[in-house]
């Protein structure tokens, strides 16, 4: 029965068909409006948050004592790797895309059936 050819009739008999809406799937639900911000339940839970808060921002635990000495010399040459680094970064990135752009032109001229795409260098002769 799988194999059986469906008419035109009846595939459009099939598609007319539509359920019937009853009104127990059409709800209107009501919504209170919040009379606070937060509910009474986590007032103590706040307090708890905001202490939190407080000793977070406190940050004096960070600071370094004035007898200490900073060793500008390390910093400088991990600024200064750093700074290479992102050189070297961007250079390859742009040597990557500009190679990718001819890649692209020889590609699109070989596809259009040209000749000649490809530049060929050649040493002068002395």
């Amino acid at each position: 029965m799988l194999n059986r050819i469906t008419t035109s009739a009846e595939f459009k008999a099939v598609k007319t068909q539509r359920p019937i809406p009853s009104d127990d799937e059409h709800v209107v639900l009501k919504f209170r409006p919040r009379t606070s911000a937060r509910p009474p339940s986590r007032r103590k839970e706040t307090t708890e948050i905001t202490t939190a808060r407080q000793v977070a921002s406190d940050l004096s635990r960070y600071e370094r004592a004035s007898e200490e000495t900073d060793d500008f010399r390390r910093r400088m040459l991990a600024n200064i790797a750093a700074f290479a680094f992102t050189v070297a970064l961007t250079a390859i990135g742009i040597w990557l895309a500009m190679s990718i752009a001819d890649l692209r032109k020889t590609q699109d001229c070989v596809l259009m059936g040209q000749r000649d795409c490809a530049r060929i260098s050649i040493a002068p002769r002395s």
